[in-house]
């Protein structure tokens, strides 16, 4: 077991959470802050087309009624900000299913032979035919880039080092809203459980196994 081993056929790509919400519907200064990511993603998409690697992509998929979220009492809403009056009021997620919000973003928009992953929760496992598809294709090592990193990127990571798999986060293709929060799971959360690289790092490894 190598750290510097990647074996192309048995390892796949998920891009988490990229969809219009979170990368086009946002402020523009947000989006230009998140141009290398999604850069990096594209890079990544590429490199894993070239070289026969699975892509898979995590999709939040939320009733419009909010009938389906996660709606249990918490300190603060998503951005960190205490309830109004102490009532802890989630709106709904602005992923809803069959609208613009919930597409993936058109710079790294699925083929039809990807596999696509609507879920329900941050975990791209929880309840989902995400196991079963890497499964049934031998799939034993996940690439992962997306946000938000301390959100469902960390809550599919564990999940996915509980079910032995093994993991490549990619730092610089992965967003998140919260910076000190960010390097602490790349510093010191990731590297216990995963593989932490950057883009350039993970295409070498590509072009490697290729050999």
């Amino acid at each position: 077991m190598n750290i510097h081993h990647l074996d192309n056929k048995k390892t796949a790509l998920l891009f988490f959470d990229m969809l219009n919400v979170y990368f086009h519907g946002i402020p523009e200064d947000k989006q230009k802050a998140l141009k290398l990511v999604v850069d990096n993603a594209v890079r990544l998409m590429n490199g894993a087309r070239q070289a026969g690697i699975l892509i898979y992509y995590a999709m939040a998929n939320h009733r419009s009624d909010g009938h389906s979220r996660y709606m249990a009492i918490t300190d603060t809403d998503m951005r960190l900000h205490p309830w109004p009056n102490d009532d802890c009021n989630p709106t709904v997620h602005g992923a809803t299913e069959g609208s613009w919000e919930q597409k993936v973003i058109e710079e790294i928009a699925p083929r039809p032979e990807d596999y696509v992953i609507p879920k329900y929760r941050w975990n791209t496992f929880h309840q989902t035919y995400f196991d079963l598809a890497l499964r049934s294709r031998g799939i034993d090592t996940l690439i992962v880039s997306g946000g938000a990193v301390d959100v469902g990127v960390a809550s599919t990571v564990y999940a996915a080092r509980d079910l032995d798999y093994n993991i490549i986060v990619v730092r610089d293709a992965c967003s998140n809203s919260h910076e000190d929060s960010m390097a602490v799971f790349m510093d010191t959360v990731f590297p216990r459980m995963a593989r932490v690289r950057t883009t350039a790092n993970v295409l070498e490894l590509i072009r490697n196994s290729m050999k």
